[in-house]
């Protein structure tokens, strides 16, 4: 069964400092949805709200996994994770000093998918052929797209339902962004996840998005049904295109 995330009156911030303010928005079943903004607008405290990085000072953050209805607000990252919901976190998080089947393995460690581990190696390395020819470097010398393939894969090492994006175009040259974008959507599709992204680039994220959500220091100031309402918004025209 497909999954689907709910946020309500989201507020969070770091210590006295407020970074989001009553933030709602629906990530239906089967979805890819958009998290637009600019860098320090509030994408990334979104992300570590629904995966457990962060507690909210207010508001509901509910997932429907499976059909049973969960309360995130609370949980531990790791219990997050046990849930189904796996993150591809940005700048990518990898560790350098072990091997690229190392980091595989370490994605496997929810209780689901330890029994699916040579399983779930064989679908990462047949949809990453390079990470197969690869599989005994360190992680750390690879290149940036490389390691952008290995923070996806592992992510999907977790058997996800859910899968939250953040950033994944940060210091990827063009041409890997295209590369990468195009992944998620393609994953999206033959494994039925529901995907969250969390992107600045505007012209990449619409490629692949069902729906999206524009956020402004920290409030939701656009949402489009369809990604070609999100194209011809006369805000992010202005934001994102540079169009009057």
């Amino acid at each position: 069964m497909a999954s689907e995330l709910r946020i309500e009156g989201l507020r969070a911030g770091y210590g006295g400092v407020q970074v989001l303010y009553d933030v709602d928005m629906h990530v239906r079943a089967g979805e890819t949805v958009a998290l637009l903004g600019t860098n320090g607008n509030g994408k990334s405290t979104v992300i570590k709200c629904v995966t457990g990085q962060l507690v909210p000072t207010a508001g509901r953050i509910t997932a429907v996994i499976d059909g049973t209805e969960h309360d995130l607000v609370g949980l531990r990252a790791e219990e997050v994770v046990g849930l189904g919901i796996a993150l591809v976190p940005e700048g990518r998080r990898l560790f350098p000093k072990l091997t690229v089947e190392e980091n595989l393995h370490l994605g496997a460690f929810r209780e689901a998918a330890r029994p699916k581990l040579q399983q779930g190696l064989e679908f990462c390395f047949e949809v990453f052929p390079r990470l197969a020819e690869r599989r005994k470097q360190l992680a750390g010398s690879m290149s940036g797209g490389e390691q952008q393939m290995l923070a996806i894969a592992r992510a999907l090492m977790t058997q996800p339902k859910m899968l939250i994006v953040d950033e994944p175009s940060v210091g990827l040259a063009p041409i890997l962004v295209s590369k990468t974008i195009e992944t998620i959507g393609e994953l999206k599709k033959r494994l039925g996840l529901t995907v969250l992204m969390a992107e600045q680039n505007f012209q990449q994220a619409v490629r692949i998005a069902d729906r999206g959500y524009v956020l402004v220091h920290g409030k939701i100031e656009m949402h489009a049904e369809n990604a070609e309402e999100l194209r011809n918004n006369q805000m992010v025209r202005k934001l994102y295109l540079g169009i009057d």
